[in-house]
């Protein structure tokens, strides 16, 4: 029963991952209080909540995937969300990305169960490794997915592959808690 649940969890947060990748729709309003924002906006959205961007800091990509103040673009919020945006030439906006994505879980798997993707284990993160299917290959080939399991919570990283290449998403996973 564990694992069906454990399954569906990961299943169920993988298919999101790849909805927001794509179908980037606007933030849910959250309140903020007035005044200049504290971080970088992307497109009018909301600063990140800290706790969700502690997981992974903007800086930790900036260092493992080669980006800068200067190519980035800003960070937009949503419920257990945070996106980081870069400017990569040749490339929309809304495609290059680095997306932290942490719920709280009663139940913390200690690996992922998932059905379109085959994940090694890099240090304490899991990494997507390949695809298990013809229709999940070119998710894997636009991003790169981290999973790291924690306390009560689950981090999960999507890395575009235009911001991120794959070995600098296994760099990345170094930086995640």
């Amino acid at each position: 029963m564990r694992s069906l649940v454990a399954a569906i969890l990961v299943g169920a947060f993988v298919v999101l991952f790849a909805v927001l990748a794509r179908f980037d729709g606007p933030a849910r309003a959250q309140q903020q209080p007035a005044g200049a924002p504290k971080c970088k906006l992307w497109r009018g959205s909301n600063c990140c909540d800290p706790a969700i961007s502690a997981h992974l800091p903007k800086e930790a990509v900036f260092a493992a995937c080669g980006e800068s103040a200067a190519t980035y673009l800003g960070e937009q919020a949503q419920k257990d969300t945070c996106k980081y945006v870069f400017k990569v030439e040749g490339k929309k906006e809304e495609d290059s990305f680095v997306q932290v994505y942490a719920p709280p879980a009663k139940e913390v798997p200690s690996a992922p169960n998932d059905p379109f993707f085959r994940w090694k284990k890099v240090g304490k993160v899991f990494v997507t490794d390949k695809a298990t299917s013809p229709k999940s290959a070119p998710m894997l080939a636009a991003a790169t997915g981290l999973w790291l399991p924690g306390n009560g919570y689950v981090v999960s990283i999507n890395a575009s592959t235009s911001v991120c290449s794959k070995p600098e998403a296994e760099k990345l996973a170094k930086s995640l808690h």
